[in-house]
């Protein structure tokens, strides 16, 4: 029994050999190589495999990539502010800014609707939640508590009451809102106040750039911490019993990026390969963090690069992220509905479709709210009568679905920009 037992031992550490061997290889390809984008996706595979090796160290290194999205949120508001500042004011074109405004709405609009359908589609087509038989462990527990939202709470955290508090709390949307303001009333005032001013937004702009290029040294370390986190946490059978979800949810993104993103490009006239490369890095970000605000500086700087003026990439990026979540609208379509089918509840297509009406109005606006995904499910299954405690089984595999649905977020919004830009003739390639 002893020796049936040493020998697979064995042969688990043989397997384990074989598998970190090309992982070797790939890490002395990016040592060559000095990419970051090279250096993140390595650290995602190495993550992997680390978190399933050793489980027990790997449920440690949640705080590295904890300390990471800490130091990227520094970032957000110095760089919100200096980008919108310095654009608004510099140009004193006060007519685009609310041209700007209405185009990227409508933009939001039109495509975020098409991803709540295509998750309404994936679902019933899918059928997932119907018949899943789910591990009593999974079930476990109780819910985080949320505060309800209603729509005067959701108007209200739109603008700051106090800056130093929206800050403080990470509000984009009300930082991007007290910037505008802040610059409109810097284009108002004489050349000898704005000047200045001016300077300073524009130095300030410089210095955070650089300072986002430091912090991103950091990121393969967090991308890796992240994802054997992930994996010693959970573990990969927990992917086996929810694979029907989970599969559901990765294939209608693939489908929402080929059937919406793809044509928009195409329409646009947008160069497909450089746009995927200029995304690459802040989309693997996101996915590997489950955070759209840890890629908020590098898709920004990027997205610039490709050749956006700074202006639009500052007003329509930061707004996308309180009104152009693609992935979670997509997601809190497909969500919806599985509560229903786990619950064995029959929604008719009426409901379906006043259901999605529903959503369409409670996701806008809310992206700052702490558990912003989880306060629309919950009030969404509360309108519709629908059982909470299938929300806790999806919260066991929400990590996993969060890494998608955040990275297609990121995306949307890098798109957003580009589509802004072309239509205000100010796009240069």
């Amino acid at each position: 029994m002893a020796s049936h037992y040493g020998a697979f031992q064995l042969a688990s550490w043989l397997l384990a050999i074989l598998r970190w061997i090309p992982l070797m290889v790939y890490f002395l390809y990016a040592i060559q190589k000095k990419k970051l984008t090279t250096w993140i996706f390595m650290s995602m595979l190495m993550g992997v495999e680390f978190g399933y090796d050793v489980p027990m160290v790997a449920k440690e290194l949640n705080i590295v990539s904890q300390i990471f999205i800490h130091l990227v949120k520094t970032i957000i508001a110095p760089l919100l502010f200096g980008t919108l500042v310095t654009g608004i004011a510099g140009h004193a074109n006060l007519k685009q800014v609310g041209r700007m405004g209405w185009k990227s709405l409508v933009y939001f609009e039109v495509v975020s609707t098409i991803a709540l359908f295509i998750g309404l589609a994936a679902i019933n087509i899918s059928g997932a939640g119907l018949g899943v038989t789910i591990p009593p462990e999974m079930i476990k527990g109780t819910l985080p508590t949320v505060q309800p939202q209603n729509w005067h709470d959701v108007v209200l955290h739109i603008f700051p009451e106090n800056i130093a508090k929206s800050i403080a709390e990470g509000n984009v949307l009300q930082i991007v809102v007290f910037s505008i303001l802040f610059g409109i009333a810097v284009a108002m005032v004489k050349e000898q106040y704005r000047a200045p001013m001016l300077r300073f937004t524009g130095s300030l702009t410089a210095v955070m750039f650089k300072f986002t290029n430091l912090i991103m040294l950091f990121a393969p370390f967090a991308v890796f911490s992240a994802i054997a986190y992930s994996v010693g946490h959970m573990g990969l059978n927990v992917l086996v019993n929810l694979f029907q979800l989970l599969a559901t949810l990765y294939v209608a993104l693939l489908v929402f990026v080929l059937l919406v993103f793809l044509p928009i490009m195409l329409v646009m006239k947008i160069p497909i390969v450089k746009f995927i490369k200029a995304i690459a890095e802040p989309a693997t970000i996101a996915f590997a963090t489950t955070s759209s605000e840890s890629a908020l500086p590098r898709a920004m700087e990027n997205m610039e690069m490709f050749g956006v003026p700074r202006k639009i990439v500052a007003f329509v990026i930061p707004t996308g992220y309180s009104f152009n979540l693609d992935g979670t609208t997509l997601y809190l379509a497909m969500a919806s509905i599985f509560v229903a089918n786990m619950a064995g509840i029959h929604l008719s297509f009426d409901t379906q479709i006043v259901m999605m009406l529903t959503l369409m109005l409670t996701s806008k606006g809310v992206a700052a709210v702490p558990r912003a995904s989880l306060v629309i499910l919950l009030g969404t299954a509360a309108s519709f009568g629908l059982p909470t405690w299938p929300i806790f089984i999806i919260l066991g595999i929400d990590e996993l679905m969060d890494m998608a649905r955040t990275a297609i977020n990121v995306i949307g919004n890098c798109l957003a920009t580009v589509v802004v830009a072309k239509w205000e003739g100010e796009f240069k390639e």
